[in-house]
């Protein structure tokens, strides 16, 4: 059987609901969230601490109070928020297979968002070797646990990264009753800014092994230990633990869109323009699927910057004849979101979003097309990891039947 609605959002996080929202707001009938959580609200319903809503609610809340208003305000818009629904595959144009406890069917949209968020990347995808025990998670799976479950999952925990997820996974270990051995890091420094280290890793006196791997997991049946290795002095040692919790290093939850034939970019996620159109006719794509990792309510403004782009879409039917135009990195710049200009839109916030592979000071970042110069700016520094923001005005300049657009360093 296949059911029909105006617009089907796939994923029911920030991103997901706002765009839901918005939709409604802007008179868009039957709106569908395909969620398979058994409940609506994404990552921050287990993220208890506060910083969400800031910028698109313009007030602090706790991750699971930011999830159940989210929740409460789709509902009371009139949007069919469907848990435990998973979407498994294409049915031909905007057409989706799903499961649900009633069983299996399809759903078509007049057009469909991706909003299916992004996930860490777990040990098996970091390749570390050593024995296969309890006690070893991500922070999305420690976060559950704790916050959700109520579990307490360790006593001693090694961290492994040092984004800003990596501090907040101490909070969590704290939270549950477990003390942190050290944050490890193959990164010369941390990547997380200074008070947000001390506030959550300094005073706790946490050592931060940096320029330094995971090289092994050991343990029979519960973690027993891990062994480190200095990658500039060759050194190794063994910390006693028994947990490992692996942080950070983002990648989109991107299955969906490559299986739909979408055009992906170095994202990892769907390639979108500034209208976060994708590349096939009537889907759109927003939050984490199109920038891993950015907070919760970064997120959500770029599912309501979708939901603009869909209402235009389903009242004047209008799509781009030609593709838009790529933008693209060089290295040791990693990718850029939105990574294409079409149209006359603007990206989410008026900005681009970026991230870099290596730790650059005093950075001059210039973006040019076919060797026209659009726009520069200088940063003090660039760290990896860390969102880096693109003002958007220099697309008003982009030749859109021109050749691919390109960011880099300035060696000038």
């Amino acid at each position: 059987m296949t059911d029909d609605a105006d617009v089907v959002i796939v994923g029911g996080g920030p991103a997901g609901l706002a765009a839901a929202i918005e939709l409604r707001r802007r008179g868009i009938e039957r709106v569908v969230v395909l969620e398979r959580e058994p409940e609506a609200g994404g990552v921050p319903r287990h993220t208890d601490h506060l910083g969400f809503a800031v910028r698109d609610l313009r007030r602090l809340l706790s991750g699971p109070a930011y999830a159940a208003r989210y929740v409460r305000l789709a509902r009371a818009a009139g949007v069919d928020v469907r848990t435990e629904t998973s979407v498994t595959g294409w049915e031909g144009g905007r057409t989706l297979a799903i499961t649900a406890p009633s069983g299996r069917g399809t759903v078509r949209g007049g057009a469909i968002i991706l909003a299916t968020g992004c996930r860490e990347r777990p040990r098996a995808a970091r390749l570390v070797p050593g024995t296969r025990p309890l006690g070893v998670f991500t922070t999305g799976a420690l976060q559950q646990l704790v916050h959700v479950e109520k579990q307490r999952v360790a006593r001693r925990a090694v961290v492994v990264g040092a984004e800003h997820v990596s501090f907040s996974a101490v909070l969590t270990l704290a939270r549950g009753g477990a003390t942190t051995a050290a944050i490890v890091t193959a990164e010369p420094r941390h990547q997380t800014y200074g008070a947000l280290a001390w506030a959550t890793a300094g005073w706790r006196r946490v050592p931060i092994l940096t320029d330094t791997i995971v090289s092994r997991i050991l343990g029979r049946r519960r973690v027993e230990a891990v062994e480190v290795t200095n990658v500039v002095s060759g050194a190794t040692r063994a910390i006693e633990c028994d947990a490992v919790v692996f942080t950070g290093d983002w990648i989109p939850d991107h299955e969906l869109a490559r299986t739909g034939g979408l055009v992906v970019d170095a994202t990892r996620g769907p390639r979108v323009d500034a209208a976060l159109r994708t590349s096939e006719r009537g889907v759109f794509a927003a939050g984490n699927l199109i920038h891993a990792a950015e907070a919760g309510d970064v997120a959500a403004l770029s599912g309501r910057h979708a939901a603009a782009a869909v209402a235009t879409f389903l009242r004047s039917g209008m799509w781009p004849a030609t593709p838009p135009v790529a933008i693209v990195c060089r290295p040791p710049l990693r990718w850029i979101s939105p990574g294409a200009v079409g149209g006359d839109a603007r990206p989410p916030r008026d900005r681009f979003v970026m991230r870099v592979g290596a730790w650059i000071d005093d950075a001059r970042l210039s973006v040019t097309q076919g060797g026209r110069r659009l726009w520069d700016t200088r940063f003090r520094a660039l760290v990896p990891g860390r969102s880096i923001a693109i003002d958007a005005s220099w697309t008003d300049a982009v030749d859109r039947d021109g050749p691919e657009i390109a960011v880099a360093l300035d060696r000038q």
